[in-house]
This record gives structure tokens, sequence and C-alpha cells, in this order.
């Protein structure tokens, strides 16, 4: 189709902009709902309208949620005393899919850049503290991209934390560079169990 202007072309060229896809994966998955029974087009156009309405940070760890705590940090059984530190959501994700840790997270939503003016205030890190010392933490498991931004955050956190508090960092298998979201599940796995002291 290219008739730029139709109702069609619009959503195709709004879905190439999404996230590791491009035009002609986009004209796929387009023609693919049209294709199918139109009652699943409605039902995932409902599903969409709910999510933008109601998904929201998690005001505890800043994983997305549908409520104001979401069920990792509002479960008891994951008050372990182990806080782990991540950069996005994707990032918390990928280690909830290798089901090796039990504990609580933090997402950060970024790194620290001075290039792009991006601040310990910008990225929650002064909430980070503040559950630390509110909540029972003995461990604070630093599991931030190896890449240069990833290990500079990493450093000032753990400069940052209280004396005594364990602070570890995953292990083998994570490339230099390397992205935890790109990782498989076994990989993430090992190199949580393998963690280190930072």
């Amino acid at each position: 189709m290219d008739d730029g202007g139709s109702d069609i072309q619009a959503l195709i060229d709004a879905m190439a902009r999404l996230p590791g896809l491009g035009p002609r994966s986009a004209r796929r998955i387009v023609l693919a709902l049209i294709g199918r029974r139109p009652g699943q087009m409605a039902q995932l156009s409902a599903l969409m309208a709910r999510v933008a309405d109601h998904a929201r940070p998690c005001a505890r760890c800043g994983n997305i949620s549908d409520t104001e705590i979401c069920p990792i940090c509002d479960d008891p059984r994951r008050q372990t005393g182990e806080i782990c530190v991540v950069e996005t959501v994707a990032d918390l994700w990928a280690l909830e899919r290798g089901r090796a840790f039990r504990g609580r997270y933090h997402v950060l939503g970024g790194t620290l850049s001075a290039l792009d003016d991006i601040g310990p205030e910008d990225l929650g890190i002064p909430r980070l503290l503040s559950r630390i010392a509110k909540e029972e933490v003995q461990e604070v498991i630093l599991a931030l991209n190896a890449t240069v931004e990833g290990q500079t955050t990493a450093h000032y956190i753990a400069d940052a934390l209280p004396e005594g508090l364990r602070v570890t960092g995953l292990a083998q298998g994570v490339p230099i560079g390397g992205e935890l979201d790109y990782l498989d599940d076994g990989t993430i796995t090992a190199a949580l169990r393998a963690r280190r002291n930072f």
C-alpha cells in the first residue's frame, strides 16, 4: 500500500517506529492483524488503550505495573534483604525470566551521563539510598550493563552506599558492552549466581 494518507498506512508507519521493527516487519504485522478475525484487532486495541490508561512506574522500585506498588514489591516472600539495581525495566524483566533472583529491584531509568546532563537525581539514586535506609537491606547487587556509563554509575552508587553493606556485581557471562535484555536466560542466571563483591 503506497497511498501514505490512509489509516492503514498510518498504522504501518506508527508500528515501524517501535523498537526492533522496520517498515517491512510493521507491514507484515498490520496485514496479519487485518487478516485475522475482526474481534482480535478490537481486543488488541482495547488492551492497548487500557495499558495506556493504567500503566505506571511502581512507586517503590520503578517497575511498570497497573497498580501503585508492583507485584514484586508487594510480595512478602521477596523480603530477602537484597536489592538488585538495574538500568531499565527491560533489564528487570530479563532477570525475572531467569527466576534466579528472589529479592527486590530498583530501576534507575538510565545511567549517569555528563554529556547528556543526567545526574544522580535524574536516575532515582536518592530514592534508592532512601529505600536502603528504610528497608532491612543487607546486600545491593549492581546489575548494570557492562558499558562505560553502566560501570561509572555502578561505581558512583557503590561509593554512595553506607559502610558495612555488602555490594556485589554480576560476574561471568556478561560481555563488556553487553546489555542484559539481549542475553539468554542461562547466561543471566549464571552471572547472578556468580556475582562478586563490587
